[in-house]
């Protein structure tokens, strides 16, 4: 069966809305499985059977919630994107000046948005190769990057110039740093990182 065959199947929000308790844990275990897999082996690696296999479903139930793979990518990916933007809002709610425990804090908040949303945020570099799906998500990036930016900038004693760059770093760092930390599990502290990171944006924000 061609897995990007296409289903009648109505996947919306408002669908997921309507599905019972078990039916909606079902549809949560496949993007959740989908997310691991993506990031272990690639969007082109994945197969549906091998999203089946992980969630212990069959393709038929796998389609009674989604038409392809490709539909699961850009549902994660709506998630991710809405979700990180409330991130970047929360700090944006700090006190001016933010006090080193406040960006800590925040800090702390991205750190537990990746545990949710990082796998996907990492494997999507793999994702589908069409022109339409790298643009829309360099925009959604560069969006990120600079509202992130912005925000900083604004308690910059010495505003940067540059505030994508700026947001385009600062996020990096913390991605990064999640990455070895969280997925890789290499032996060191994750305070002592937020602890550094938090020092990053203090020296950053003071100039």
């Amino acid at each position: 069966m061609d897995e990007s065959a296409e289903r009648t199947v109505d996947t919306s929000d408002a669908a997921e809305g309507k599905l019972g308790p078990r039916a909606a844990r079902t549809r949560n275990a496949i993007l959740q499985a989908s997310k691991q897999l993506f990031l272990d082996r690639g969007y082109a690696g994945t197969r549906i059977n091998n999203i089946t296999d992980a969630c212990g479903i069959s393709r038929a139930g796998f389609y009674t919630y989604f038409r392809d793979k490709r539909e699961i990518f850009n549902t994660l990916g709506e998630a991710t994107y809405h979700e990180l933007l409330e991130v970047i809002g929360a700090l944006d709610d700090l006190p001016r000046p933010a006090s080193r425990a406040d960006l800590e804090g925040w800090i702390r908040r991205y750190f537990a948005f990746m545990d949710e949303h990082g796998a996907f945020i990492l494997s999507a570099q793999s994702g589908p190769s069409d022109e339409d799906v790298r643009v829309a998500s360099n925009r959604m990036q560069m969006r990120v990057a600079f509202l992130l930016g912005v925000d900083l900038r604004g308690r910059q004693k010495h505003p940067t110039a540059a505030p994508e760059a700026l947001g385009l770093a600062a996020q990096a760092m913390m991605d990064r740093s999640w990455y070895h930390c969280r997925a890789q599990q290499l032996p060191i502290d994750e305070d002592d990182v937020i602890g550094v990171i938090t020092d990053f944006f203090v020296a950053a924000l003071a100039g």
